[in-house]
């Protein structure tokens, strides 16, 4: 069999793996976590010998999840939570198009690949927004783990770069707009498809930086801290790996690589608990190209949870979403989370619960540390994400 599944999913998500096996797939991992996404489902993992996946990757290149551990503790931190998180909300630009208050010099803008089309016209934008978060399940959270230890942990990717620079290549490689058709896959040896490696790793070395920028600030400049360790990946992505001897591009949309050893930072829903995980060694691992969840994936669409436009008698008014607003502060307030922004399209009742996730998982990774969120920071209400996946 060629697809390894965790968890349950329903038929349209099967559906959409199995379109990008038969669209040249070697291989593919459905992770616990995984939903549709736009050509490959969200969790999807495919490995290809020679080709690459550009709808696979998605829009928002290089999204990924960092935590720092600090030398804070839960007493110093805890009193003073509002304030924190209003500091964060000051200091940190959320939303969509936003630039930094704080203009960031880096040398990835020294990279000659800023010269292939289109990123030279996307450079100076990118560099303005350099350490922007952006919208949707992107935010800035502050967690204490089991022994009160504060960590702080970020979720966010290329922002407008990451987009723009995937709308390119789609529209030049012919690919189809819509989440139910086949992946746009180039050969990775076509001036096409080379050109989009090249532009998706500087996306890449972008996107860390920006979460370095992020993280790394609210820690020094926000909690008065030092980072004693940092969990680092992305979860959009292609990297080029070998498996039982094979030489893969694999294609990881909403998950993330879990080899032995290497460490990742899972988040859960807004103001749920998050992990530190490890990936270890098994059959089990490697069936699924040591990979592993990135968060705890959708049970319903932004839409279906938050509610949409409809017209009646000639006006748009909106329609009532099957999350009410009651329900989720209830929740927050339960946790004692400090919550800035956020809607209903995020609310925890939107999300599977993360312990069920990872158990979907036993065997290929093992819980290091367990986040309890103490502050959660994104975009505000009717803010939308555009990057689509």
């Amino acid at each position: 069999m060629k697809t390894k599944i965790f968890g349950e999913h329903d038929e349209a998500t099967i559906a959409q793996i199995d379109r990008c096996v038969a669209a040249g797939g070697e291989r593919a991992v459905l992770c616990a976590d995984g939903h549709k996404g736009y050509a490959q489902p969200i969790g999807g993992v495919i490995a290809y010998t020679d080709k690459i996946s550009l709808s696979g990757v998605g829009f928002d290149i290089a999204c990924g999840n960092l935590a720092i551990r600090t030398d804070a503790t839960r007493a110093q931190i805890a009193p003073a939570m509002e304030e924190i998180m209003n500091d964060v909300m000051c200091d940190i630009s959320f939303g969509v198009g936003r630039t930094t208050r704080t203009r960031i010099d880096h040398e990835l803008f020294d990279d000659p690949t800023w010269e292939i089309t289109p990123l030279r016209e996307l450079k100076q934008s990118a560099a303005a927004q350099l350490g922007t978060v952006g919208g949707g399940n992107h935010y800035v959270d502050i967690f204490a783990d089991e022994a009160d230890r504060i960590w702080v942990g970020v979720h966010f990717g290329s922002r407008g770069l990451g987009h723009k620079t995937a709308t390119h290549f789609l529209k030049e490689a012919g690919g189809k707009d819509g989440m139910d058709v086949p992946p746009t896959v180039v050969s990775d040896a076509s001036p096409l498809g080379e050109d989009y490696i090249a532009a998706m790793r500087l996306a890449g070395r972008y996107a860390y930086a920006g979460r370095e920028a992020v993280a790394r600030h609210v820690v020094r400049g926000i909690l008065r801290a030092n980072g004693l360790e940092e969990v680092h990946n992305h979860h959009n992505f292609a990297w080029q790996e070998e498996h039982d001897g094979v030489r893969y591009w694999v294609v990881r949309k909403g998950a993330t690589p879990a080899f032995p050893g290497q460490k990742g930072f899972v988040g859960g829903s807004m103001g749920d608990d998050a992990v530190i995980i490890e990936g270890v060694d098994s059959p089990a691992s490697r069936e699924a190209l040591f990979s592993t969840v990135h968060g705890t994936g959708r049970i319903m669409s932004r839409t279906a949870a938050k509610g949409r436009f409809v017209k009646v008698g000639g006006k748009r008014i909106r329609k009532e979403g099957l999350v009410r607003h009651d329900e989720m502060m209830k929740w927050i307030a339960e946790k004692n989370v400090v919550l800035r922004g956020g809607d209903l399209d995020e609310a925890p009742q939107a999300y599977r619960r993360l312990p069920k996730v990872l158990a979907a998982h036993a065997g290929t990774i093992r819980v290091l540390h367990t986040l309890a969120p103490l502050g959660v920071a994104m975009a505000g209400k009717d803010i939308v994400d555009p990057y689509k996946d």
